[in-house]
């Protein structure tokens, strides 16, 4: 099985790829009727006090590395975790989700181990791509998870942290221009989400001066 998940990787076999995936479908299913609290990785959001309305969520969904510095800052839950990069394995052990979703078009960094879990989700490249379009940009990954959203039928999404790189991130050293996004682009497509979509809300953290 491992050879053949290798072999898909390197071919770009994406029916054989998502063959291991939860369906859109299921995924979609799962979100249904939900409240949402999405954590993205500001350090801004540290100064602020949302862990217990972030902990009220049906779903609490946190990104990458999934940073929590702090109970009160950002709860202590986790269900999902949304990723474009590995998790080392003692963060996946302490944060124990019960869905993993690799959100990246990139399907070489995606490893075995992960790929195998019970819960996995496969982001499908087609509305990764749908996405980069509209920002002509690749996204980032609380992005494409706020997009993901955007077509669910969960009742409330909150976003939580997402300064758009204005206070830098709690899970790299890197500055915005280290790294391949376009955060007013991201920005822009976000309060275009916020004006039309009465089910997102953005709970804004106070940024430092730099």
């Amino acid at each position: 099985m491992i050879l053949t998940f290798l072999w898909a990787k390197l071919s770009r076999n994406e029916a054989t790829l998502e063959r291991l995936s939860l369906s859109p479908e299921a995924l979609m299913a799962d979100l249904k009727g939900k409240t949402v609290a999405l954590i993205g990785n500001a350090k801004s959001l540290s100064q602020g006090q949302f862990g217990s309305q972030i902990d009220a969520a049906d779903i609490v969904i946190r990104l990458n590395a999934a940073p929590m510095p702090s109970a009160a800052s950002h709860g202590t839950k986790t269900d999902w975790i949304a990723l474009s990069t590995p998790i080392p394995a003692d963060i996946l052990k302490a944060r124990n989700p019960t869905r993993l979703l690799w959100m990246t078009r990139k399907r070489k960094r995606l490893r075995y181990a992960l790929a195998t879990l019970p819960g996995f989700y496969l982001n499908r490249r087609g509305d990764v791509m749908a996405l980069r379009a509209k920002i002509d940009v690749p996204p980032t990954t609380g992005l494409m998870m706020i997009d993901l959203l955007s077509r669910s039928e969960a009742t409330r999404i909150t976003l939580y942290g997402f300064d758009f790189f204005g206070s830098l991130s709690l899970s790299g050293s890197r500055t915005a221009d280290q790294v391949p996004h376009d955060f007013n682009a991201e920005r822009g497509f976000v309060e275009a989400l916020l004006t039309r979509d009465p089910r997102f809300s953005l709970m804004k953290p106070t940024v430092s001066a730099r």
